[in-house]
């Protein structure tokens, strides 16, 4: 199986690359994220390889870093997203995106992506939400960040932030920002009062943060 291929960019077509590796051409399908990100023909090139062994043919998905291949391993996890899928994904979402939308149950990024209707991106993000742990903490300010925590780890005094925080991105969306959105801005307010060891022991203090959040936006 191949792991990486390392060589020279030979020339695009469909979705794909052509990877010189002395002088054979492999046939990589690839992100749009990921095709964006190299160079012109004769420059160099290291992807990360997943390969795909059918009784037809062998396909090769190639992604600029393992980031993105490890989130494509995770999408293809979820019933009825394939190889194809997943990249369409990850060609919409970069994977700070990608965890965001599944942590904030949102799936309108998702399926603004080529074969995600709306049953889809439910499975997805519901299939996904107690996954996103093993993807370390999600950025969602400059130098801040929270880490997601799996649901089957949560503890009984971790329960009411959690509500706080529900009810917060609750009452955000209800305002007409969008989930993932709120969800980012509650994020963004809880980290701040941490930092400033002021716990938010109500979601009232958390949406009056968030709507501050969102104004600097």
């Amino acid at each position: 199986m191949f792991a990486r291929l390392n060589g020279l960019v030979d020339s695009f077509q469909n979705g794909a690359v052509i990877v010189d590796v002395h002088g054979v051409g492999y046939l990589v399908t690839c992100s749009g994220r990921t095709l964006n990100r190299l160079g012109e023909p004769g420059s160099a090139v290291r992807l990360h390889i997943e390969t795909q062994v059918r009784e037809d043919a062998i396909n090769l998905f190639g992604f600029f870093d393992a980031e993105e291949q490890s989130w494509f391993k995770l999408l293809t996890t979820v019933q009825g997203v394939g190889a194809r899928v997943a990249l369409s994904i990850l060609s919409v979402c970069e994977p700070n995106q990608l965890q965001m939308a599944i942590m904030a149950q949102d799936k309108t990024i998702l399926t603004q992506a080529d074969g995600v209707g709306p049953k889809l991106g439910t499975r997805i993000v519901t299939e996904l939400k107690d996954k996103v742990a093993d993807f370390g903490p999600l950025k969602v300010a400059a130098g801040a960040s929270v880490t997601p925590m799996k649901g089957a780890k949560a503890g009984a005094g971790q329960a009411e932030p959690a509500r706080h925080d529900a009810d917060a991105v609750s009452a955000l969306v209800n305002l007409g920002y969008g989930r993932a959105e709120a969800f980012a801005a509650v994020m963004r307010a809880r980290t701040a009062l941490e930092q400033n060891n002021q716990p938010a022991d109500n979601a009232s203090d958390l949406i009056r943060l968030s709507l501050k959040e969102l104004g600097k936006s």
